[in-house]
């Protein structure tokens, strides 16, 4: 073999080398590498107790690892806390499969799949295995269409698992929503958000945090196509993108935002930037918009360094502060609205100061602080919200037509999945009283959970206490609590308080169901912690926190930091 030969077979194993290396890196960016791994030192810092990083001590190839540390690098402390190595991984793995086996997988360019396909949350939801649950069934829907599509048919399959209806604030989990048929607006496009990433679609929840023309709000979903994002209403199919019934309302919108997972640098207009989050401001996608710029100064004309400029929309009888963004050295700040009024807002030292943006009219705003709390003045406003200036995107009768019947279709399933859950509900409750039959009605998709935690509450004698549990959770609960979770609160609280009945024994009784069986503090998912906290705590300590409530208060001050 001579030299050239050998220089040739040199230069191609180089190569080969280099990109195998570039292929198995999660982010190919070096200095994005690098700022991940000090994001995730960091986050490793706030939690030293525990094993909670311990899947990084398991057999990973680099591009997992480098996937993992990103979404540990960025998620939430609870999530870290609340959710095994082992689920963050199985995700990782499956987002990995989609985009390899989806169609359109090697087309879904890097800061989209990082950013919009592989994390697992999209709200404030309890995470779930949504993606392990129905990647084959998803997958077997869209594989042979086109990426704009699948986009289409995700969204008629979410019709298929759930309509709208309201409900309280706490966001539902994807298949908890499924589960129970139905959401409100949050927890549908947190449906489709989750279905679209599982099958390797970008997809992000946009809101408008506040209409600017009416006293309401509303969250959609956004799907990357192409090089461009498309939006849709979120379990309400249509024959293409960028139509549903909001298509007016948004234009009219001051401000449409989305929370981005990680360090986000897209061109988007950046609103905000957290330890977890990037904020960023999607209202040119929607409405006719103009850039405002912000000075704030002192009585002096001085300009007022790093304050921070709350924007405000008039909504629900209020200005509602949508946006906080900190002025610069100069006092500076900027954002960009759609063409109507907002008002910017100020405040150092207990002196304030206000002006009203008038986007499109007024490109230079001047907030002076020259207010303080004590002020009585009256002001008045006349607030003009942005005009319509939607364009709906052409359809034919014949598209119209076929959506209208799948749409029926799509209802006639999911009315019979309801139906299913009546009768099963009408079987067990035979077995129960009427309290419990309503209960049960209540639980929708849940019924079985309930059924057999108030069979296994009658074994042990327990079927008063258990009631009383079910009847002070929220419907939401009841929808998607699970098992183990409500035995561990029956079988971890103490009695209720006994004597013949009287008004005496039922209002102990109320005032104990609500204060200390109630297993929810506020709107968080409920977990099976009475049973850990009960085996945390010695006998000892036990008593000397019943005996003086305020030593527990004094040992959470101690022990739990913000």
């Amino acid at each position: 073999m001579n030299k050239k030969t050998i220089i040739f077979f040199i230069s191609i194993l180089l190569i080969f080398a280099s990109c195998t290396q570039k292929e198995t890196h999660f982010i190919s960016d070096a200095q994005q590498r690098n700022d991940v791994e000090n994001d995730l030192k960091a986050k490793m810092q706030q939690l030293p107790e525990g094993d909670l990083f311990s899947i990084f001590d398991t057999e990973l190839s680099q591009k997992e690892r480098e996937a993992l540390q990103f979404l540990y690098a960025y998620m939430p402390l609870g999530d870290i806390t609340d959710y095994s190595g082992d689920y963050y991984k199985e995700n990782v793995d499956l987002s990995f499969k989609a985009k390899e086996e989806m169609p359109w997988g090697n087309d879904i360019p890097e800061r989209e799949f990082n950013h919009f396909v592989l994390p697992v949350r999209t709200n404030n939801e309890n995470l779930d295995a949504f993606r392990a649950t129905y990647y084959d069934e998803l997958k077997a829907r869209v594989q042979n269409l086109s990426l704009y599509d699948a986009i289409l048919e995700v969204n008629h399959w979410c019709h298929e698992k759930a309509n709208y209806k309201g409900s309280d604030v706490r966001t539902s989990s994807p298949m908890a929503t499924v589960k129970t048929s139905w959401g409100r607006c949050g927890e549908e496009s947190t449906l489709l958000v989750a279905a679209l990433r599982t099958v390797c679609i970008p997809a992000r929840q946009v809101y408008t945090p506040r209409w600017a023309h009416c006293d309401d709000n509303h969250a959609w979903v956004e799907a990357w196509v192409d090089g461009n994002w498309h939006f849709l209403g979120a379990c309400e199919p249509e024959p293409v993108l960028d139509l549903g019934w909001f298509n007016e309302p948004a234009s009219r919108a001051l401000l449409l935002h989305t929370r981005v997972f990680g360090r986000y640098y897209g061109p988007e207009e950046v609103i905000e930037r957290t330890e977890n989050h990037t904020e960023i401001n999607v209202v040119d996608n929607y409405a006719e918009t103009a850039k405002a710029t912000i000075t704030v100064k002192d009585k002096e004309g001085q300009a007022v360094p790093n304050v921070p400029v709350e924007f405000k929309i008039y909504n629900y009888a209020e200005f509602c502060t949508v946006v906080t963004k900190n002025a610069d050295e100069n006092g500076q700040t900027w954002i960009t609205g759609g063409l109507g009024d907002m008002m910017a807002y100020a405040a150092k030292d207990g002196i304030f100061g206000f002006q009203m943006i008038r986007f499109g009219k007024t490109d230079e705003i001047t907030i002076t602080l020259d207010h303080d709390t004590n002020c009585t003045e009256n002001f008045e406003f006349d607030i003009v919200p942005p005009v319509a200036t939607s364009v709906l995107p052409e359809i034919s009768e014949d598209m119209r037509a076929e959506n209208t019947r799948r749409f029926a279709a799509e209802d006639s399933i999911r009315n019979a999945y309801i139906a299913e859950c009546q009768a099963q509900q009408a079987n067990e409750a035979e077995h129960f009283d009427s309290l419990m039959t309503e209960i049960l009605n209540n639980s929708w998709g849940n019924h079985q959970t309930i059924s057999h935690f108030m069979n296994y509450a009658i074994e042990k004698g327990q079927q008063d206490k258990a009631t009383a549990l079910l009847l002070v959770i929220s419907g939401k609960d009841l929808r998607d609590v699970s098992l183990d979770v409500l035995i561990d609160h029956l079988d971890n609280s103490p009695q209720m308080p006994a004597g013949e009945p009287s008004a005496e024994i039922a209002g102990k009784r109320m005032h104990f169901a609500q204060y200390i069986l109630n297993p929810r503090v506020s709107n968080e998912m409920i977990t099976p912690y009475r049973g850990k906290l009960s085996q945390y705590f010695n006998e000892t300590e036990k008593q000397e926190f019943q005996a003086n409530p305020e030593q527990l208060v004094n040992w959470v001050r101690q022990n739990i930091s913000i």
